[in-house]
């Protein structure tokens, strides 16, 4: 099987004229942008916890986003293939991120909470189990060192 190369451009944009001279005196702002597509840029920043800009994605929760894009774009492959439509599809992620003393942490486990419509015809009993197909494949959640649940809902159209 080959193999996949990705890359991204992350520029620290928070240099507040004194760079990092002290902790309080630069900014978490940093952009993530693609390096050969011209993609929109990323605002970024730390967590408020951590000094960062609410207003700016946080990396705790891209790894969210990423954890669940990954999920969905298998389920709705997976789907397809079962004959499943899927007619809605939306997610809530969460994650549990735990502290160190010292700061050091990590996440101890995410929970998505995808909540999918399927056309009247699909079986939802199938649709409910393409679920735990599509995080057997995903590429995202098969990388972390965490567990990733899920907590579906499954609707029929009507």
């Amino acid at each position: 099987m080959p193999d996949h190369e990705y890359s991204v451009c992350v520029e620290w944009t928070g240099n507040l004229g004194r760079g990092t001279s002290g902790y309080r005196a630069y900014s978490r702002d940093h952009d993530v942008r693609g390096i050969t597509a011209d993609l929109p840029v990323i605002p970024g920043s730390a967590d408020p916890a951590f000094r960062g800009d609410a207003d700016r994605w946080n990396p705790e929760q891209l790894l969210l986003a990423s954890l669940s894009q990954c999920h969905m774009l298998w389920y709705l492959h997976l789907a397809a293939d079962a004959g499943v439509t899927v007619t809605a599809y939306s997610d809530t992620p969460t994650g549990i991120m735990v502290e160190r003393p010292g700061g050091a942490g990590e996440f101890t486990s995410a929970t998505l909470h995808p909540a999918v419509t399927i056309a009247p015809g699909s079986d939802p009993e199938r649709a409910a189990a393409l679920h735990d197909r599509a995080a057997e494949y995903c590429f995202i959640a098969r990388s972390v060192r965490f567990p990733v649940h899920h907590e579906a809902v499954i609707t029929t159209e009507r």
